[in-house]
């Protein structure tokens, strides 16, 4: 008996019965009958000979293993006579399998041939038109959802969500930032800006009535305070094509407003234009294009195939590089405001996708706090949900413009990973959490990652409430315990983060607060001395880059290190690593990585079974289970109360049979490496036909019969 869990407000589009799914490990075409349905929230299969034994080591609540959210989908194909074809629009013939390839990498592959003519006709353009065809904001399932739940919770979990006041009043005091600047409501009622937050922070001496001018464009928006006083800037530059006047205006207004901040207590102040320096958002989302195709694989052939020739593959993607690109240049960012004690102002177009990024990266690097759970998750929602990242339109969630499409928070989760598997116990959270975060980008239940701006967040909210009986409120997907019981959650958190020592009393007057891996380089000529003037020197060269006027990028491009980097960068890698103080990633050469936990979960070829960094955190935890039990045991013999939750920690049982890609590798999946290399295989097809009879697809029918 098959039965499915739908979620609050998931309605059955269409279905259909007796379909083949297959399991492309090794060639062989086995697989399992059962039903596939189509609803407004996903495409499921409905397994028939599923039981409870089966059931995959890290659960989630909401998306099963044979789910695929219609936000999931990245592309669709259908077989007709063994020739595979992307399915688009309206089809004149039916294929008799149908090959779905997902955004989170997995590749599903049913087949069609036993189902009932109609049915097929029926799910198969149900499936295409209800994940490919564009749609109206409205009709995406996050709003059916939050209408027929009006009384969701609020699971917070101690993010800062910044949509109030006093959140950035607390985050501009704890950087000590609230000597030079303030926040500012001009922007209450969406009166300057549809793009900017309601509230936003400014450098003290900025008027009211210069922000409302150019509707916020041109003004420094603060992002971050360091901890001797540099702070970190973003600001969306003026349109490029414009006339005569229009230019002349804008660089009159931005004169003004830079001689009003020339005074203390602002001093340097060095800008950079990401858009010059950085890769497009079109050479990232064509980077990455290439890249995910690597990880799409059909079949265990495919995957021996590409084996062969994967780092040339990998090379030629550019995505790596592109990750070393943005980790040097937050590094540069970091040098700035560590060693030079300079404000940085990052620009950007709409100052809402790479200023994002290295703004992001900056505090991760810098700030402890940000690499605890709910500092990183807070993070998040100050420089991009808040900040204006447009989710809705780089996630392309409505399938309107591929144009607007571009992998943008996925390059700061790959960035950040980097960090982690460099730095294993200065972050409080896992690589398990960043790939369940980048997972829950295609969960249309939580709004996190499905609005552009918190402008077109609130209207859609304020105009749902008019249609409704009550006030209903969107989910945040930092509330994970909708996704994951507790003890799936224990996966998110790491046993070997570091802690931050609580400091002593008895020393906190004397002892002047300072990272104890600040980087402490002699102040030589090379420093620029202190200029008085929040721009003076660069207020000209500014201009004229907001302005669209290209000049010489402000940093030295990627293929260049400049000294100072290189100084810089060499001075902090030979001293001890402080897991609280400054983090600078390694860039170099191979120091880069393949986020492989993400990328090649769904592969069963690429599972190390017992190996891997799990096999030697699976001993530790197996150690520390032994430790807490004999504290348990002294404890009872004293009589004392157990210290700490002993159940806080995953208890990793039976070891040995764990996969390197734990915990989404399914522990019974078997690969086996063919005798002969692939390429040898293909010389021996010309030869003899063995090969294709092997591969040739099982004729299903005669066990029906």
């Amino acid at each position: 008996k098959v039965t499915c869990f739908f979620c609050t407000g998931e309605l059955l589009l269409c279905e259909a019965s007796t379909v083949y799914k297959y399991i492309q490990e090794d060639g062989s075409n086995r697989g399992t009958y059962g039903k596939l349905v189509c609803t407004n929230f996903k495409i499921a299969f409905l397994d028939d000979s599923a039981s409870d034994d089966n059931e995959p080591q890290f659960k989630n609540k909401i998306v099963g293993e044979n789910d695929i959210t219609l936000q999931c989908v990245d592309q669709i194909y259908g077989v007709y006579d063994e020739k595979k074809k992307l399915l688009t629009g309206q089809l004149r013939k039916y294929p008799e399998k149908l090959i779905i390839y997902c955004k989170d990498l997995r590749v599903f592959n049913f087949c069609l041939r036993f189902t009932k003519e109609e049915e097929v006709k029926r799910i198969v353009s149900g499936i295409l038109h209800h994940s490919q065809t564009p749609k109206l904001l409205k009709r995406l399932f996050l709003f059916s959802y939050a209408s027929a739940a009006p009384k969701n919770t609020d699971g917070r979990n101690q993010t800062v969500m910044f949509d109030t006041l006093e959140d950035w009043r607390d985050e501009l005091e704890r950087t000590k930032g609230n000597v030079k600047y303030k926040v500012v409501t001009t922007n209450e009622g969406y009166r300057v800006s549809e793009k900017l937050p309601l509230y936003f922070v400014v450098p003290i001496c900025v008027s009211e009535e210069s922000i409302l001018k150019y509707e916020g464009r041109g003004i420094p928006i603060w992002c971050w305070s360091c901890h001797n006083g540099a702070a970190l800037l973003k600001m969306s530059a003026f349109p490029k094509e414009q006339d005569d006047i229009a230019s002349q205006t804008q660089k009159a207004f931005l004169d003004g407003i830079y001689k009003t901040i020339s005074k203390p207590p602002y001093e340097l102040l060095k800008m950079d234009d990401l858009s010059s320096s950085l890769p497009s958002l079109q050479d990232i989302q064509t980077a990455y294009t290439k890249f995910k195709q690597l990880f799409l694989i059909d079949n265990s052939t495919d995957f021996w195939a590409t084996d062969v020739k994967w780092f040339s593959l990998l090379e030629s993607t550019n995505w790596l590089e592109i990750i070393r690109r943005v980790l040097k240049k937050a590094i540069e960012v970091a040098e700035c405001l560590e060693r030079q004690q300079t404000n940085v102002l990052l620009i950007e177009e709409s100052a809402t996708d790479l200023c994002c990024v290295i703004s992001s990266l900056v505090q991760v690097m810098m700030d402890s706090y940000s690499r605890t759970k709910s500092g990183f998750q807070s993070l998040i929602q100050k420089e991009w949900v808040i900040g204006g990242h447009g989710f809705l339109d780089r996630c392309n969630h409505l399938h309107k413009s591929d144009k607007e499409e571009a992998p943008v928070f996925l390059l700061l989760l790959n960035c950040v990973w980097q960090l982690v598997q460099q730095y294993p116990p200065a972050f409080e959270f896992t690589e398990t959490y960043l790939t369940v975060l980048s997972d829950s980008l295609y969960v249309p239940i939580f709004s996190t990652f499905f609005f552009n701006s918190q402008h077109q967040k609130d209207t859609s909210s304020g105009e749902s409430l008019k249609t409704q009986s009550g006030p209903f409120r969107f989910l945040t997907v930092w509330d994970w315990s909708v996704q994951f019981d507790p003890k799936a959650q224990a996966f998110l958190n790491n046993p070997f983060y570091a802690e931050k020592p609580k400091p002593d009393k008895s020393q906190r007057k004397t002892a002047r607060f300072k990272h104890q891996r600040q980087l402490s380089l002699p102040l030589t000529q090379a420093k620029t001395s202190m200029k008085r003037g929040f721009f003076r020197e660069e207020t000209d060269h500014l201009i004229k880059n907001i302005l669209g006027k290209r000049i010489g990028k402000f940093i030295n491009s990627s293929d260049e290190l400049p000294n100072s980097f290189r100084e810089f960068y060499d001075s902090w890698h030979s001293k001890p690593v402080d897991y609280h103080g400054l983090l600078l990633p390694r860039i170099d050469g191979p120091e880069i990585k393949v986020w492989a936990q993400r990328y090649l979960r769904w592969i069963p070829e690429a599972q190390l079974h017992g190996g891997g960094t799990i096999a030697t955190t699976a001993k530790i935890l197996d150690l520390m289970e032994e430790v807490q039990s004999l504290q348990e045991k002294m404890d009872e013999q004293h009589s004392q109360a157990v210290s700490g939750d002993v159940h806080s920690v995953p208890m990793l049982r039976n070891s040995a049979r764990l996969s390197s890609l734990f915990p989404f590798a399914l522990l019974q999946r078997q690969s086996i490496k063919p005798a002969l290399p692939t390429s040898t295989w293909k010389d021996l097809e010309d030869e003899d036909d063995l090969v294709k009879r092997d591969d040739e697809f099982v004729d299903l029918s005669s066990d029906m019969s």
